[in-house]
């Protein structure tokens, strides 16, 4: 497919520029669905340029699109959350061009931002928060502080979104076995808000009746949710059969088994999204951090953790996640597509994820072994560091 990359020899054009690629694949940017921050950043209290330095550094990474991540926290910072990202979505959309102009309500106020900053360099584009939280079970909390989880009461959605600028609200993960998930499901569908499953001890069939709701995608397939059983499947064995649900996939080969990967993409074609579930630690050297409220620390041995142990994101980059799927025999193609054009299609944005006419001009040239090489985003070339290129941290993992 488009997506998964046309045999280079073409031309990618930049604002008066024409080129021609000497080899390697030539594919629609990448779009993560799930990234905490990086580089030492937390999106939960990042300033401007703490924003764009994460934007940019994911965007070396061939990273083109993403949904700013914020874990669970009190309602008043994941308000505040909904806000800031609100003004980065203006911010760093600077120059990007009249592609972006489908956002909605909150254009003109964007809009204004933009006419203020100028052409700044192009970075990544924030497509709207993706809240992990609070609305998950307290028996899957992995590094979500259990003491702020909350059940998805109307009380609860109205102190949440009430006066909240919801075109800036992408995605919100839940738990769909919790009292009021169902209407939550519904409210939150209606607003256009992409409802994710995830941190949930959730039956298959209760997976089912919130496809059935409105829900479209998994939060992180296989972590913090019920483990597979022949006689009870669960979550994850129900969303890789629902044609309905679409599986983000953290593919560090140490959140998920290699084996676990390859099932994934064998049972769910088209629908797994590769994420990174990135988190401060991703590009940082070892040491302490933190994600939301949490203390976490960044491991050169394997992806960052609590002080107990249990993961607390992952340090992975999306173009490290396509590399190892590859490497586990998934095709190269299904494997762009997994960071393309699927979670395109998950957040119903229509102007991403394909080479196609009429699409945005994001894209990403790619060596003959999956490196980028280079990156456009609305049509204009990024400056790409290069040591983006060579970062391994997620090629070689060993599987936990």
């Amino acid at each position: 497919g488009a997506a998964g990359g046309g045999a280079a020899g073409g031309g990618a054009a930049g604002a008066g520029e024409t080129l021609a690629l000497d080899g390697g694949l030539l594919t629609a940017g990448m779009i993560d669905l799930q990234l905490n921050g990086a580089v030492g950043v937390d999106f939960a209290d990042a300033d401007a340029d703490g924003w764009r330095r994460v934007a940019a550094h994911v965007a070396a990474h061939g990273t083109t699109a993403f949904c700013p991540t914020f874990i669970t926290a009190p309602v008043e910072s994941q308000r505040a959350a909904i806000a800031a990202t609100a003004v980065a979505m203006g911010a760093l959309g600077a120059g990007a061009g009249a592609a972006d102009a489908e956002r909605g309500a909150g254009d003109a106020k964007r809009g204004a931002l933009d006419a203020e900053r100028g052409a700044d360099a192009p970075v990544a584009l924030p497509l709207g928060a993706h809240l992990e939280g609070p609305f998950l079970s307290p028996l899957r909390p992995g590094a979500h502080d259990p003491a702020l989880l909350r059940e998805p009461s109307a009380a609860a959605l109205d102190a949440l979104l009430d006066g909240a600028d919801l075109s800036a609200l992408a995605i919100v993960t839940l738990a769909p076995e919790l009292p009021g998930a169902a209407a939550a499901i519904a409210r939150l569908t209606a607003a256009g808000v992409t409802v994710s499953l995830g941190h949930s001890e959730a039956t298959a069939a209760a997976t089912a009746a919130a496809a059935r709701q409105g829900a479209r995608l998994v939060t992180h397939l296989f972590n913090a949710q019920r483990a597979f059983s022949h006689r009870e499947p669960g979550l994850p064995a129900r969303a890789l059969v629902d044609e309905l649900l679409v599986s983000g996939l953290i593919a560090d080969l140490q959140h998920v088994a290699p084996d676990a990967v390859r099932l994934a993409f064998a049972a769910a074609p088209g629908r797994i999204a590769l994420v990174s579930d990135a988190v401060a630690a991703a590009g940082m050297a070892p040491g302490p951090f933190r994600i939301g409220n949490v203390e976490a620390f960044a491991r050169a041995d394997g992806p960052p953790t609590l002080a107990d142990g249990t993961l607390a994101g992952s340090a992975l980059h999306l173009d490290e996640a396509v590399r190892n799927a590859v490497a586990l025999g998934i095709d190269r193609a299904t494997a762009l597509t997994a960071a393309t054009a699927v979670p395109a299609a998950a957040l119903g944005d229509a102007s991403r994820g394909e080479l196609a006419a009429g699409r945005r001009a994001d894209l990403v040239w790619w060596d003959d072994e999956l490196h980028v090489r280079a990156v456009w985003i609305g049509g204009r070339r990024i400056d790409l560091p290069a040591p983006a290129a060579a970062s391994g941290a997620g090629r070689s993992a060993p599987p936990v």
